[in-house]
């Protein structure tokens, strides 16, 4: 089921509160940012264990935060880099729109269709009870799928735009799982960057 179709749009769920922003920016910003981003970042190629296995992550990651706390999933330990004066203003931007702070930003970049992010919920002890995440997309358009745990018809995608925001909130984590599924489609590189409080 495709929900959004307006520039601004909030959606309440069972147990969750979503905001989508389409065009938080604009082609040219984004792009600018993109291509910075993917030069400056220190990206990491980690391995992750699931289910008793280990294998590379499908994606390269890198943390960076006003921190020094580290933030722990899937058996890996990421340490976080200083936020560069970039990452600082767009996380002002992003604060002023959500009306919260953060102190972190986890960065995901997929180099093509087959990188991905299985289903997951971003629950982890260190972001809190109820964490605010406000997911900026740059780069090459993904599918961002979401269920809930138990209600098994309530099921949803979105397609994810350049220069788009998704915010999560309410008790989302808890009740909903995500994931960025693979696909068969040829498919360029894209940039998340997912604002959050580690504490």
């Amino acid at each position: 089921m495709d929900l959004f179709s307006s520039q601004k749009t909030i959606l309440e769920l069972p147990d969750a509160h979503i905001t989508y922003v389409a065009d938080f920016l604009k082609t040219d910003e984004a792009h600018e940012l993109f291509e910075h981003l993917k030069h400056k970042t220190k990206w990491h190629h980690d391995d992750i264990t699931l289910f008793g296995k280990t294998y590379k992550q499908p994606r390269l990651t890198a943390l960076y935060a006003e921190t020094n706390k580290t933030y722990t999933y899937s058996n890996v330990t990421m340490h976080p880099e200083p936020m560069s004066s970039e990452l600082l203003s767009i996380k002002k931007k992003i604060e002023i729109i959500t009306e919260s702070e953060f102190n972190s930003v986890l960065l995901n970049l997929y180099r093509h269709g087959q990188d991905s992010n299985g289903w997951h919920a971003d629950n982890e002890k260190e972001l809190g009870t109820n964490p605010i995440i406000a997911s900026l997309s740059l780069g090459a358009e993904r599918v961002f799928h979401f269920k809930h745990r138990k209600i098994k018809t309530a099921r949803h995608k979105l397609l994810l735009k350049n220069g788009s925001l998704l915010i999560m909130s309410g008790a989302m984590q808890h009740h909903w799982l995500h994931q960025i599924p693979k696909t068969q489609k040829p498919i360029s590189e894209r940039i998340n960057l997912t604002f959050r409080n580690i504490y």
